[in-house]
């Protein structure tokens, strides 16, 4: 029988969390960008551009760094699973989409550059400041884009259920990240390095 939407949503929510969530500098950085997402979505209703810039600068960067470069990539003995299985089985972004997706949002403010009007879809900025504004509506573009490109490709390829769930767990990530690792600083501050003690949060 398959399971109903927050069946689904409760399930990718811990397989995210057991599988891509053992170090507790990543859990901290997800705390970090989980506080700064939920500002920027109260400034999305005030300045978009502005939002935007802050959470691809400060609130992705930070979540995206604490997997690249923080999360254990062997053998994952909590869950009995190779790091390769994780990847071939992850529902939304695996590292390498996320070295991809990163890889464009490092792009956009070259290729801003190169074409000031981003072909026709800009006057050409007369200072930084509308520079800065004009990449932080490019890259407001491209999150939006990248959520409903893996929802669209996810209903395709494993159901529109599935596809929904994801996009509904991106969206609301923010709050239930800030939940699940609000105590992870105070925990890495006391020398603790990884959380070995995984179960489901009640």
């Amino acid at each position: 029988m398959m399971p109903g939407f927050r069946e689904e949503l409760a399930t990718q929510r811990w397989d995210d969390h057991r599988f891509y969530h053992h170090s507790l500098v990543n859990q901290s950085l997800h705390f970090l960008s989980a506080c700064t997402f939920l500002l920027c979505y109260a400034l999305l209703f005030v300045d978009a551009a502005v939002a935007s810039l802050i959470a691809w600068t400060v609130a992705m960067w930070s979540r995206q760094s604490g997997h690249f470069f923080f999360e254990p990539k062997g053998y994952d003995s909590v869950n009995a699973v190779t790091h390769a299985y994780k990847e071939e089985v992850k529902v939304g972004y695996n590292l390498f989409r996320k070295w991809v997706l990163m890889g464009i949002w490092a792009g956009l403010p070259l290729a801003l550059a190169i074409d000031p009007t981003f072909l026709g879809l800009f006057a050409p900025a007369e200072n930084w400041w509308q520079l800065a504004r004009q990449v932080g509506w490019l890259w407001l573009g491209l999150g939006a884009g990248g959520l409903a490109f893996r929802v669209i490709q996810l209903c395709f390829t494993r159901g529109v259920q599935t596809g929904l769930v994801w996009g509904t767990k991106i969206v609301t990530d923010p709050i239930n990240d800030f939940r699940l690792y609000r105590k992870a600083p105070a925990r890495l501050l006391r020398g603790e390095k990884y959380d070995h003690g995984l179960v489901p949060a009640e």
